[in-house]
């Protein structure tokens, strides 16, 4: 679990972020959301160490990130996972040394023990045929997939993951989307999604926080988005025509169940 508590952040006189509270659960997939320039990336880049917040507190399992030592934090990091938006995959490596990566950085396994550890990554993300291939060989798709392998291989009990979906199609995004919310459940992780991908808020988030310009203008689940009153988010997540209908649908399959 991570808990943010009344954190702010400036810079220079601009104030990001206001005073902003929230509880990330283990075993979801907590997902921040809001349109650009609304704080999001800040309040991540503070959530894992990159900024300092001017105020407030950030409790990983009830200890406070900012107050910890150095050799603490170091050992924090170690139990953070990050996908990242564009992947960051080392072009001149293959699949299966990219994801080794990472175990070679942080740990003193054999090389035996490291090898199988990778192999059971990219067996959970159904890639290990491509683990001699190199990223410019595979899809954007297969590419988020070795991320995410790459981000779980130290076993983290944190997991971020920016923008999951940029730049992948419908279908792919579906994949995606499925396996963070698989891998979230079977190892307890404390998933935190930033998103635009509104099929992503609407089929994965157990647990959302919209900013809005650096405010927390709500906080919900994707259950409870179907019947909320709030204009501004309603604005943002409903802004086409599609999604209007979508909610309509949904609120009127809602009614019948009840």
């Amino acid at each position: 679990m991570i808990e943010i508590r009344n954190i702010q952040k400036k810079f220079g006189e601009r104030v990001i972020l206001h005073d902003i509270s929230a509880v990330m659960e283990a075993g979801k997939c907590n997902l921040i959301i809001g349109t650009s320039g609304s704080g999001k990336t800040v309040l991540t880049k503070c959530m894992v160490g990159l900024f300092e917040p001017d105020q407030g507190s950030i409790l990983y399992n009830g200890v406070d990130m900012i107050t910890m030592e150095d050799d603490q934090r170091k050992l924090l990091r170690q139990q953070i996972g990050m996908l990242f938006q564009g992947t960051a995959l080392f072009d001149s490596m293959t699949v299966e040394k990219n994801v080794l990566f990472p175990l070679d950085m942080f740990t003193k396994w054999t090389t035996a023990q490291k090898r199988k550890r990778v192999d059971e990554v990219l067996d959970r993300v159904n890639l290990r045929e491509a683990n001699k291939r190199y990223p410019s060989e595979i899809s954007g798709g297969m590419k988020k997939r070795v991320g995410i392998a790459r981000a779980i291989v130290l076993n983290p009990k944190y997991l971020f993951c920016d923008e999951p979906n940029s730049g992948l199609d419908p279908q792919t995004s579906l994949v995606i989307d499925k396996l963070i919310r698989e891998i979230t459940a079977e190892f307890q992780i404390t998933t935190i999604v930033v998103t635009h991908d509104m099929n992503s808020v609407m089929e994965i988030g157990d647990h959302i926080v919209y900013l809005h310009q650096g405010h927390k203008q709500w906080e919900g689940t994707n259950q409870d988005i179907i019947f909320s009153k709030d204009e501004l988010l309603n604005n943002f997540i409903f802004a086409s025509e599609f999604l209007q209908d979508a909610k309509q649908l949904r609120m009127m399959e809602a009614g019948k169940r009840s």
